[in-house]
């Protein structure tokens, strides 16, 4: 029997005790949910660097964020800002959790995290440094800050995390992947995992990369941008953030005494090749969708909100909207994309509504999706709009589907209401 008491081989209760949260809704978990609850949009023209010469305008931006205040001043120029997100919101999510990894066992901590593009903005710079001052001008440090894995070595190294450790590309269904390796880790004896994922691609060359998917919104007005279920539907904003999140075993919480927001109680995965040729079939969602319901041993009735992937466009909505309505029955459960407010964050998407999730089950409300006007004709779905529900839900689903066709699904149940960040 492992440390956290868990035999290896057998599933134990795994609960996250700290949310870290860097979005364009705020940084840190009650900014993000206050701006969640009031419907207030972080999407507005770029700002980063100037758009006028590319078809996208609108982004999702992390206001405020300066990497210094957050970040080993030594790291600063050595990582992208990809992992400057994750640094901060790792950092959060353990003081969250009043967690210190000091007096933990170094090799019963775990890092997984996800990411679809890397440290880009670093790798642009030095392209840039190459072609224009030439090889002697490039640093030594792209060797590593571009790296998918550069977040969750640097979140190792500082925190003295000597356990598995990995990351996953998935695109956006790489932040469900990342937590629902979580719970194996915690299975096979480790007693705390610091889960979830973040990107930064708003640099010109990770816009161009971007821009090949052929998905982006190219309205100018950030209001009207991304509408996901929407008559004017034109396509996804893209964003930059995550969130970072702390699981551990039930077992270890309660004797560390802390609460818990919610425990991992299902999770799937599947693939639809057929996306590598743009089209949008539901039969691999609602099929993940079903393995998580199995995974969770819960029934649809079960599941009283469903937090969408909202892909953006009208083919890639009414996909999910068939998938969702097949295995729940049309209006059969409170569907809502607080998404609209960040824009698709890639990777740092799923864990970010993984997040908003489990702080609406601690506040016992549902959010709303901000900013929609006329639901698209055969989204048969019971969408939240207009304002916060209060339901009291106890169970909440969040479903993702990354470029290419991977397609994950996880189950989330309530915790202590008094869970609160702090």
């Amino acid at each position: 029997m492992s440390a956290s008491g868990i035999r290896p081989g057998r599933r134990g209760r795994s609960v996250v005790t700290g949310i870290g949260v860097v979005a364009p809704t705020g940084i840190g978990a009650a900014r993000h949910w206050e701006s969640v609850l009031a419907g207030k949009s972080g999407l507005a023209r770029i700002t980063r660097f100037d758009p006028t010469g590319y078809p996208v305008h609108v982004a999702g931006e992390v206001p405020g964020f300066q990497a210094g205040e957050h970040v080993p001043g030594r790291l600063v120029p050595q990582t992208d800002r990809f992992t400057h997100f994750a640094l901060a919101a790792a950092e959060a999510a353990l003081l969250d959790a009043a967690a210190d990894p000091a007096t933990l066992p170094e090799y019963e901590m775990a890092v997984v995290t996800a990411s679809s593009s890397g440290g880009t903005e670093f790798g642009q710079h030095e392209m840039e440094n190459l072609h224009q001052k030439g090889s002697l001008w490039v640093g030594a440090y792209q060797s590593i800050a571009w790296f998918y894995a550069a977040t969750t070595g640097q979140i190792s190294i500082r925190h003295g995390m000597r356990g598995p450790c990995g990351v996953i590309c998935g695109e956006q269904a790489g932040g469900l992947d990342a937590l629902g390796q979580s719970r194996r880790l915690l299975d096979t004896g480790s007693r705390l995992v610091l889960s979830g994922g973040t990107d930064a691609s708003l640099c010109p060359y990770g816009l161009v990369a971007q821009l090949s998917t052929g998905r982006l919104s190219t309205e100018d007005d950030p209001a009207r941008a991304y509408l996901p279920f929407d008559t004017a539907a034109s396509g996804f904003v893209p964003g930059e953030g995550g969130a970072m999140l702390v699981v551990e075993n039930a077992g270890t919480a309660r004797a560390r005494g802390v609460p818990a927001y919610g425990e991992l109680l299902g999770y799937a995965a599947g693939f639809d090749a057929a996306a590598h040729d743009g089209a949008a079939r539901h039969s691999v969602l609602a099929a993940v969708v079903r393995r998580a319901l199995a995974d969770a041993s819960l029934a649809p009735g079960d599941v009283d909100v469903v937090f969408a992937d909202a892909a953006g466009t009208l083919a890639e909505d009414l996909a999910e909207a068939r998938a969702i309505t097949e295995v729940f029955g049309p209006g059969g459960v409170p569907v809502t994309a607080p998404k609209t407010l960040t824009g698709r964050l890639y990777a740092g998407g799923a864990a970010l509504d993984a997040a908003t999730a489990l702080l609406s089950l601690s506040a016992g409300v549902i959010p709303h999706t901000a900013g929609l006007g006329r639901p698209a004709p055969g989204c048969d779905i019971d969408l939240v709009l207009d304002r916060p529900r209060r339901t009291d839900p106890r169970t909440a689903m969040v479903l993702a589907r990354g470029h290419g066709g991977f397609t994950s699904a996880l189950i989330l149940g309530a915790g202590a209401h008094d869970a609160r960040p702090r």
